[in-house]
């Protein structure tokens, strides 16, 4: 319980509340533990997705300016592919410059590409196999010990 739920909790009681207790009976105290579990569930339950949203709404706002920020990097790329074509055809014809500029930026992106694709296709199936066999071996132990 956090120090907030203590000083809730403190708050419901009546000063008296301790008397009052000895006087109930065990069907009014299993009613009162009810409501009060009840209670404090709903709190939790109503914290927890007020903590969800909130980081849901900061994560949103992160993810649009990285958007904005990938963007802006994408053009200034492209103004760098533009700037090496351009630089080419000083010496060369400017249809071969863009050729060639064009040649390096496809092999150069079919190598980061199939290296993307077998890292993730490595990472894959996204399972925790190293729990599930540290679960398995866990069972075969209770399974050996009740035999």
């Amino acid at each position: 319980m956090t120090d907030i739920h203590r000083a809730d909790s403190a708050r419901v009681q009546p000063p008296g509340a301790a008397h009052d207790l000895d006087e109930l009976s065990t069907v009014q105290l299993v009613e009162r533990l009810t409501d009060q579990l009840t209670g404090l569930v709903r709190t939790e339950m109503t914290h927890a997705l007020t903590e969800v949203k909130d980081k849901g709404t900061r994560f949103g706002i992160g993810a649009g300016v990285s958007g904005v920020g990938v963007l802006l990097l994408l053009y200034g790329f492209g103004a760098l592919v533009a700037t090496a074509i351009l630089g080419l055809a000083t010496t060369l014809d400017p249809w071969l410059a863009a050729l060639i500029v064009a040649a390096v930026l496809i092999i150069v992106g079919s190598v980061v590409a199939a290296v993307g694709a077998r890292r993730a296709k490595n990472a894959l199936p996204p399972v925790p196999e190293q729990m599930a066999d540290s679960v398995r071996a866990d069972v075969d132990t209770v399974k050996e010990g009740l035999r």
